[in-house]
């Protein structure tokens, strides 16, 4: 029987700049596929599968090498434990493109990794595939979800966020929810987003994150909001949730992927 395999767009160490996890290293295995065409997508690229993935050789130097997709699980277990030095990443990202669009091979692969590298799984996912969410949770150590607002993405997916978060607190796992904001962000989609969220538990963090500008903005890219417009968004969500944060994206600041 042949092994399970995935398309791949890249492997790499860096230093993670969004979210919960913001200034930590990780293993980044990013998978190729997305279902989403969100107008602030600053990774076009892994919309589609591609031929070939890009590997780092050595953790954190970009030396990467060209391999041919679609990608075993073995092939993809020995990458990532190439990487796994001691005591330098903090946890592996799983991420994308949308890494649950590859459901049924990362519900194999996870826990020979988990117990291969003894490191956390980091989920990075844009929480609108619950089903598929379904079957891999009990391998998952935390969760970062994509809550997209439909003023900012172009994206609307309420019903599906809900339902993430539900199934996230019926096994107990840890979640955040990132909500990418913009100049023509919506209060009352802000509203709507905390309305879901504090339903399901009013402890789970939010980060709200002003959209980065695009290197090539087309006629449909976002504009980063004011500053007095963030402060506003923060205070009005802190009626609903205990914990309201703002964090760009910190990764592009430094000069990392």
């Amino acid at each position: 029987m042949s092994e399970p395999t995935a398309n791949l767009i890249e492997i790499f160490s860096a230093i993670q700049g969004e979210g919960l996890n913001v200034g930590t290293r990780q293993i980044f295995v990013r998978f190729g596929g997305c279902d989403l065409r969100c107008t602030y997508c600053d990774s076009e690229h892994t919309w589609r599968k591609q031929p070939t993935c890009q590997i780092e050789i050595t953790p954190g130097d970009r030396d990467f090498e060209l391999h041919s997709n679609p990608v075993s699980r073995s092939q993809l277990l020995t990458w990532v434990t190439n990487h796994n030095l001691s005591n330098l990443h903090d946890s592996i990202s799983i991420t994308g493109g949308e890494p649950l669009l590859h459901a049924n091979f990362l519900g194999t692969w996870l826990p020979i990794v988990r117990l291969a590298t003894q490191l956390p799984i980091y989920l990075e996912t844009g929480g609108h595939r619950p089903q598929q969410l379904a079957t891999i949770i009990e391998h998952l150590d935390l969760i970062g979800m994509d809550m997209k607002l439909p003023s900012a993405s172009g994206e609307e997916h309420w019903t599906a966020h809900q339902e993430f978060l539900q199934i996230c607190a019926q096994h107990n796992c840890p979640v955040f929810v990132k909500i990418v904001v913009s100049k023509n962000t919506v209060l009352a989609e802000l509203e709507q987003a905390a309305q879901i969220i504090r339903s399901i538990n009013s402890q789970i963090p939010l980060f709200l994150q002003p959209v980065t500008p695009l290197d090539q903005p087309h006629s449909k890219a976002p504009v980063a909001p004011e500053p007095h417009q963030v402060l506003q968004w923060q205070q009005f969500l802190k009626q609903f949730l205990t914990i309201v944060r703002v964090i760009p994206q910190t990764h592009k600041m430094i000069g990392q992927r």
